[in-house]
This record gives C-alpha cells, structure tokens and sequence, in this order.
C-alpha cells in the first residue's frame, strides 16, 4: 500500500480503554476501527455526497496479534481496498508506537439509499471519493 493512500490517527490507549485483564478490551479495538473509517470518509467526501448515500457494515474480520496496555500510544491507519458494485472493503491496523502490529481488520461495507435502506451501486464519483489518489 502506498503511503500516501493511508490515513492515520494516534491515540492514547486510556483507562475506560482497558479490560479485566489490564489490556485493551476487543469490543475497544472494533470501536477504534469504526472510528477511524468515518473520520476518513468525513475526509474523503463532501456533506452533500453523505447526505445522499450511507454505508453499512456487511462483515468484520479482525486479527488480534497482541496487546495494548494503558498509557501505550497506538498509531491507526486505514485505507480503501477492492470496490466494486455494492460493496467496498476497508482495511484497518492497529500498531505499536515502534510499528509492530497488535491488531488486523478487514471490514467490508454495502453502499445504501438512506432514505429507502436499499442497496446502491458504487458511482465512478463515489469511487474517485473513496480512492482519490
């Protein structure tokens, strides 16, 4: 993946963050994967193009490698893999500061009306949105 096609945040892993077992709790990760997909969709699209169309998640698929503690800082990136038709797959990683990944995810999302919640097909204007570079 090119660099310039990912989108990155850094983040503080806090308190409310962790589990029972004094690391990063599972439901936490998926949080951070919705997260950072609407902040770069925010980024990639107009108001009035989110106005027309919403995207719905079809299926997660999310590798757990190690973890997070309090007070790690984490870096997630994501970018916009294979679209087409209805359908556009996201991927997600979750690393440590020094680059070593703790988490893997692969989200894949269906295009909708908002409106009717009916399916719709991936516009060549949508598309250019998603993969502007």
């Amino acid at each position: 993946m090119e660099k310039d096609k990912i989108f990155e945040q850094v983040k503080q892993v806090a308190i409310n963050d962790i589990d029972e077992l004094e690391h990063v709790n599972n439901v936490v990760y998926l949080q951070w994967i919705m997260d950072i997909a609407q902040e770069h969709w925010k980024r990639l699209s107009t108001p009035e193009i989110r106005e027309n169309i919403a995207w719905v998640v079809l299926r997660h698929e999310i590798d757990y490698h190690r973890s997070a503690r309090l007070h790690d800082d984490v870096t997630i990136r994501t970018w916009v893999g294979e679209t087409a038709g209805f359908r556009s797959v996201r991927y997600v990683e979750i690393l440590t500061h020094d680059g070593i990944k703790i988490v893997s995810a692969k989200t894949s999302y269906c295009l909708i009306d908002p409106k009717t919640f009916k399916p719709m097909r991936i516009t060549q204007e949508i598309r250019d949105s998603l993969m502007p570079f």
